[in-house]
C-alpha cells in the first residue's frame, strides 16, 4: 500500500503504529484544453480584470468574500497560525454502534495498515469491533486539516472514514423533503405489490457485476478515433413515461423480472 499519512491509533492506552493509504481512485476519462491550430495545450493565466493586466504569483492574495463583493484579505503567515497541529495520532473519542453512523456523513475511505511487528495489537482491535459490530469515532489531522473520522472493520481490515460535520450538511433541505411527502397516502395493495417487486431484484451485493459503461464507450470512441476507424456515437436514450397508474406499472415491473418471487426479501439462495 502506497501510504499517505503514518501514525499511531490511540484507544485507551493502547498506540498503534499504522500507516493509511488511499481506498478510493476515480479512473474517469480526462481531457486538456488544446489550441485549435497548434494541437497543443494551452496555458492559463491569471488576469486582473480591473487593471487589464497578468498577475504574477507575488501579487496574489488570498480574499475570503465576507458578504456580495466584498473581500477580507488574508496573508499566508497569518493562515498558518489557523492550522491544525501536525499531531501523528488518530485519536478515538468513542466507541458507537456501526449502523447508526448515516452514509451521508461519510466524506472519503482510507485503509488502515499495521506497520511492522504492530500486526498483533491492529488484529486485536479488529476483531473486538467485528465482534461487537461497533465503529470508532476519532480525530486526526491530515495535510493541516482536522478531520473528524469513522474507524470500521471492511473485508478483514481496518477502514477509516472521513467524515462531513453536521454543518456541513444540508440538512434543511432533506427537512423539507421529507415535509412534503409527509402527508401522501399508499395504499396497502401497492405497498405489498412494491414489496414483491423488491424482494424479486434482492442479490447479494457484488461490486465487481457493475462497470462504468459510459467511461467504457467514450474510451472505445477515443480508440476507434484515434486508430482512424469510424467510431460509434451511443444513441440518445429515451426518457420513460411518467407512471400514470401506479398499480399497473408494479404489476408490469414484476412480470418483466426474471427472478420474480411471491416472498419479499429473497436472496439469490433462496432461489437456488
Amino acid at each position: 500500500m502506497r501510504a499517505i499519512w503514518k501514525g499511531f491509533i490511540s484507544f485507551g492506552l493502547v498506540t498503534i503504529p499504522v500507516a493509511i493509504g488511499n481506498a478510493q481512485q476515480r479512473r474517469d476519462v480526462s481531457f486538456r484544453n488544446l489550441s485549435r491550430q497548434s494541437l497543443v495545450p494551452v496555458k492559463q493565466r491569471r488576469w486582473d480584470p480591473v487593471r487589464d493586466v497578468e498577475v504574477g504569483p507575488d501579487d496574489l492574495i488570498k480574499g475570503y468574500e465576507i458578504s456580495k463583493g466584498r473581500f477580507v484579505t488574508v496573508e499566508d503567515d497569518e493562515l498558518t497560525r489557523f492550522s491544525a497541529k501536525q499531531e501523528r495520532t488518530v485519536e478515538i473519542l468513542e466507541f458507537v454502534d456501526a449502523g447508526q453512523v448515516d452514509p451521508v456523513f461519510f466524506e472519503r475511505t482510507y485503509w488502515i495498515e499495521p506497520q511492522e511487528r504492530a500486526e498483533r495489537p491492529y488484529v486485536l482491535l479488529l476483531r473486538a469491533m467485528e465482534r461487537s459490530g461497533r465503529a470508532a469515532i476519532g480525530r486526526f489531522v491530515l495535510s493541516t486539516k482536522e478531520h473528524l473520522v469513522l474507524v470500521r472493520p471492511v473485508g478483514g481490515a481496518l477502514a477509516l472514514e472521513t467524515l462531513h460535520y453536521v454543518d456541513d450538511l444540508r440538512l434543511d433541505e432533506r427537512e423539507e423533503i421529507a415535509d412534503r411527502v409527509a402527508g401522501v397516502e399508499v395504499r396497502d395493495d401497492e405497498l405489498t405489490m412494491a414489496d414483491q417487486l423488491i424482494g424479486a431484484l434482492t442479490h447479494d451485493f457484488d461490486a465487481s457485476k457493475y462497470t462504468n459503461e459510459t467511461r467504457a464507450a467514450l474510451l472505445a470512441f477515443l480508440e476507434a478515433k484515434a486508430d482512424g476507424q469510424e467510431p460509434v456515437i451511443p444513441e440518445d436514450a429515451a426518457e420513460p413515461a411518467p407512471v400514470v397508474d401506479l398499480m399497473a406499472a408494479l404489476k408490469a415491473s414484476l412480470a418483466a423480472t426474471p427472478a420474480s418471487t411471491d416472498t419479499p426479501g429473497h436472496s439469490d439462495e433462496d432461489a437456488a
